[in-house]
């Protein structure tokens, strides 16, 4: 059994318009085949449900860069330790609560001098415009709750980073964004899941799909990993150098890499497409 952790924006999603169409044919293979597809994504829950409605897509679900894992009611056939019960979720929390991320952020910007701006200081129009979202869906990218993006304005780059690890809080880089997380991440957060699917179904294979700095440490976790083309494809093909690399960017190389990859026996999954 195979198991699909994909990252969204810039992956599953083109990274300017949003778009999946062009991913069509893959997606529609993995539901006549009953693949699970975990997104696993630096957006939030509330952007995730979005998009888990127009993909018609029922399974597990990783927010804000590993903050949490969302696990529909009833998915396992048994209880999920140390999940809360939420809105018809077991929900294993694995983040730092954002009101502490962004007092951190604030208290790092100003010890190190390098001045930054966030999604805290944005209203909708603002977090609409940085980021080329539809108002409606940057307003859902504002209910953060593990996670703050923030973009660097000023000097002082590698201080601000340093400030932030000092304060004990990671840090990782996004298509467009800085995010300050506390020790959660995506690979951690898939290692968890695969460890469930692992207890329900017997050893799945797990394939992974990213194409940012924050997808390397999950990426080299899976499986079978698949760097989507973009600007960090060479950074992330050092780091997973075992990887399958499409030739395209956004939903196109998404499309590609999955139909190659549901049809290729596991010795022959490797390589470039």
């Amino acid at each position: 059994m195979k198991v699909i952790f994909s990252d969204l924006d810039g992956t599953l999603l083109h990274p300017h318009t949003y778009c999946c169409d062009a991913a069509e044919p893959a997606l529609r293979l993995v539901r006549e085949q009953n693949v699970p597809l975990v997104f696993s994504t630096s957006k939030t829950h509330a952007e995730v449900e979005f998009w888990r409605e127009r993909l018609e897509n029922r399974d597990p679900f990783i927010v804000e860069n590993g903050g949490a894992i969302y696990i529909p009611d009833g998915y396992f056939p048994f209880d999920i330790p140390g999940a809360v019960r939420r809105d018809g979720y077991d929900v294993i929390q694995l983040g730092t609560p954002y009101p502490e991320l962004v007092e951190t952020l604030r208290k790092c910007a100003l010890e190190s001098g390098c001045e930054v701006l966030g999604f805290a200081d944005w209203n909708v129009a603002e977090v609409a415009t940085r980021t080329r979202l539809p108002v409606k869906q940057a307003e859902l990218s504002k209910q953060r709750e593990y996670d703050e993006p923030f973009e660097i304005v000023g000097l002082g780059t590698y201080r601000l980073l340093a400030a932030i690890e000092a304060h004990g809080k990671s840090w990782t880089r996004g298509d467009s964004f800085y995010h300050i997380t506390g020790g959660n991440d995506k690979a951690e957060a898939v290692r968890r899941l695969t460890a469930l699917y692992n207890q329900a179904f017997g050893n799945v294979v797990t394939v992974g799909l990213g194409d940012g700095h924050n997808d390397a440490g999950f990426l080299a976790t899976v499986d079978l990993p698949v760097v989507v083309q973009s600007r960090f494809a060479t950074a992330l093909v050092r780091a997973v150098p075992h990887c399958f690399v499409s030739r395209w960017p956004g939903p196109h190389g998404w499309n590609e890499a999955v139909l190659h990859l549901m049809a290729a026996k596991p010795k022959a999954m490797a390589g470039r497409a």
